[in-house]
């Protein structure tokens, strides 16, 4: 047994969580290497030839790796877990006119519940993925996620909802280190193909990266129903129809399907009504926001008056200056210091002092 203990790695087959097992394999850990099938690309319906994380081929990469630097892999089937949460939410939040993230979800219910549930059954103290971000222990034991040496590739905005019980027993190797840092460790261990592999920014079960197309596939009848609703401007006055509301986003200004004169955004889904609202520019900015769902890291509570941080609305978000006021345990209101564009309700809203991940939560509404 090792002294610095086992740990059960999450093995995608591709380049990050590959070079995360041979880093903590020389370094002395225990490894064992696990693979999880989490979506069928048969089941998408889509055109794309099936590649990324559940593709046979990067199942047998993980393998490979595994088997060549002697630890044991296993790959588990969780495709009923993430689709009953991940792709049901997915399709229900659009449907309720937002925009979801699934990766967030992925990460903080599906991911980190189905690597701990397995890492008790084998005997694993930790676990370990190859995401771009650190983690930090405060001098009040509490534990957060941090901001990755690469800005770049800096993942630490979809971890937000990870416990404190999660964080405790995850490592994340690659968080000190730059993308061309990991690719060049990986041809350093031999592994020159791999140093080379492409990335995936798709999300893993629309791998025609056509969430349209992926409604209609999963819900036949969804184009008869919400045929035919109303665009609207900011007066209320109808000015437009379209294909049906879950196919529109906040912020979206191409593929509305037609010409206004001037360039348009939707600022507002209405599903209720089937209604889409559109407006210049300018109509899509916001001064503040209601968060809830929300998950406090760094800190057990905000002062009463609330805390100074930046807020992320998106995952390439620079961040805005805000002052962020706790209004219950998982409820948050926000006030930016600064105009901020393209708020939608369902993406998530990720707070930040410094490189510190504060805590985070799901945006409900925008004012």
């Amino acid at each position: 047994m090792s002294k610095l203990g086992r740990v059960l790695v999450a093995m995608s087959g591709g380049i990050d969580s590959t070079v995360t097992a041979m880093i903590l394999h020389e370094q002395g850990y225990e490894v064992v290497g696990i693979t999880m099938k989490t979506w069928d690309y048969a089941n998408s319906g889509g055109t794309k030839k099936e590649t990324g994380c559940c593709s046979l081929d990067s199942i047998n990469d993980a393998r490979a790796v595994a088997v060549e630097m002697g630890f044991p892999h296993f790959i588990i089937d969780i495709r009923d877990e993430f689709g009953d949460h991940v792709i049901d939410n997915f399709v229900d939040e659009y449907m309720a006119g937002r925009t979801p993230n699934p990766c967030v979800l992925c990460n903080t219910h599906i991911k980190w519940s189905a690597l701990l549930k397995r890492a008790d059954a084998m005997d694993c103290e930790f676990i370990a993925t190859g995401h771009y971000a650190q983690l930090r222990q405060t001098e009040a034991g509490r534990w957060h996620v941090r901001k990755s040496a690469d800005d770049r590739k800096d993942q630490s905005y979809v971890l937000w909802g990870l416990s404190q019980e999660c964080m405790a027993r995850s490592r994340f190797p690659l968080g000190h280190m730059t993308k061309p840092e990991v690719r060049q460790l990986a041809y350093d261990f031999g592994y020159e193909e791999l140093s080379k592999k492409a990335e995936s920014f798709e999300i893993c079960f629309v791998p025609d990266n056509d969430y349209r197309g992926f409604l209609k596939r999963r819900l036949p009848e969804l184009e008869k129903q919400v045929a035919g609703g109303k665009f609207v401007n900011t007066a209320g006055e109808v000015i437009g129809t379209h294909d049906g509301y879950p196919f529109y986003t906040i912020g979206q200004r191409k593929g509305l399907g037609q010409a206004f004169g001037q360039p348009m955004y939707v600022t507002k889904i209405d599903a209720d009504t089937n209604t889409v609202t559109l407006g210049p520019v300018d109509a899509l900015v916001k001064n503040g926001m209601l968060v809830g769902g929300a998950t406090l890291q760094k800190y057990a509570e905000l002062p009463a008056d609330g805390l100074e941080l930046v807020t992320k609305v998106r995952y390439k978000d620079a961040g805005t200056l805000s002052q962020v006021s706790q209004l219950s345990p998982s409820q948050f209101a926000v006030d930016f210091y600064a105009n901020v564009r393209g708020v939608a309700p369902g993406q998530s809203a990720v707070f930040y002092e410094g490189d510190d991940v504060v805590g985070g939560g799901l945006i409900h509404a925008s004012r």
